[in-house]
């Protein structure tokens, strides 16, 4: 069993951030979300992954996951020079996966669960796919499957007016190299992509069984700043503890579960978890409320942040409230002191300011 993963693709819905970092590299509670889904395939004891990435943020990726040592990989990057569908970047990556069964992971994603489960069903029960699918409130916006009463998927339907189910399509699957045969007799859709929906389809058209494995956790699609806050969010519920390595003055207050790595530094501030501050981080006069990360060597000094994602080397200063934002890698945000109350903006290309 191979591993695909994939790290391409223009991150469009997450700019400006994703003009200068892989949307897979953003922190979600501290790590980026790609060590979450290299995680996964580490613990199932999965030893070769195919990397799929782009020439604009291929070198970040590539980057951060260096020789896959830190997971136990041997990973091979492969290159798609455009992102001509999920299935597109299938047939890029032949040469790697040969006649390998192997998991594909959508690098943007995040499970509450791993994948060891649905690979020892997908060895049982001997079929051509696995897809992982989700229950989810409003089906109409997402493909959706029909399954019969063994679970096996009878049919996938591409966002439908009158959904057969609530199964909505996660991004992950399981796949022999029948896979391919079924990419070969597909179509462009009419995004001019080659759908990893309309292949899998296929393969059932061909006679071959499609099974799936139905998530009893969350999954989030991290895809926009509202999805990324959410994941963030969940995570930091679910995995921070009280860890304090950092410095702490006894002025300062620290209420529930709080995570202060090694070299940062906290004075006079008042902070309620669950939240994690990276390295080398200096925070002064300030309150940090629940549902926080704030990245490696960033300052924040006179300010309250809440609910809020901040990546490394971000300054904030003197800003009365701030929540339920996403701030970028050495982005500053102060308050004007001059008496002139005009706003001054220096902004990049798709961003979004609420003032």
């Amino acid at each position: 069993m191979k591993a695909l993963i994939l790290s391409g693709g223009q991150g469009t819905r997450l700019r400006p951030l994703t003009h200068t970092i892989a949307k897979q590299l953003v922190p979600v509670a501290g790590k980026p979300i790609l060590w979450y889904v290299l995680n996964h395939i580490a613990q199932a004891k999965i030893k070769e992954a195919g990397v799929i990435i782009s020439p604009e943020t291929g070198q970040h990726v590539k980057d951060y996951i260096m020789d896959g040592a830190q997971w136990g990989l041997k990973p091979r990057f492969i290159v798609q020079k455009k992102p001509e569908g999920l299935a597109h970047a299938v047939l890029t990556a032949r040469n790697f996966l040969k006649n390998d069964d192997f998991v594909m992971y959508l690098g943007d994603n995040l499970l509450s669960e791993g994948v060891k489960s649905a690979i020892d069903r997908f060895k049982k029960k001997k079929s051509e796919a696995l897809i992982f699918l989700k229950r989810v409130d409003d089906p109409k916006r997402f493909g959706v499957a029909r399954l019969d009463a063994e679970g096996k998927v009878v049919e996938l339907i591409e966002k439908p007016e009158n959904p057969p189910s609530n199964f909505a399509l996660v991004g992950v699957y399981i796949f022999t190299n029948k896979i391919f045969d079924a990419i070969a007799r597909i179509k462009p859709s009419r995004r001019g992509e080659l759908e990893i929906t309309d292949a899998i389809q296929e393969l059932i058209n061909m006679g071959h069984a499609v099974d799936s494995q139905v998530l009893d956790g969350w999954w989030l699609d991290t895809g926009k700043k509202d999805d990324l806050l959410e994941a963030n969010t969940i995570v930091l519920d679910e995995y921070v503890k009280c860890d304090i390595a950092g410095e702490v003055d006894k002025l300062s207050r620290i209420i529930g579960r709080v995570t202060i790595e090694a070299g940062t530094v906290v004075i006079n501030s008042h902070m309620r978890g669950p939240i994690k501050i990276g390295k080398n981080a200096r925070i002064e006069n300030s309150f940090i409320g629940p549902h926080t990360s704030i990245g490696d060597g960033a300052a924040i000094k006179d300010s309250a942040i809440e609910h809020s994602v901040i990546l490394s080397d971000s300054v904030i200063e003197g800003i009365e409230r701030l929540e339920d934002s996403l701030i970028g890698r050495n982005a500053r945000v102060f308050k004007n002191m001059h008496r002139h109350k005009a706003l001054r903006l220096m902004i990049s290309d798709d961003t979004v300011v609420e003032v």
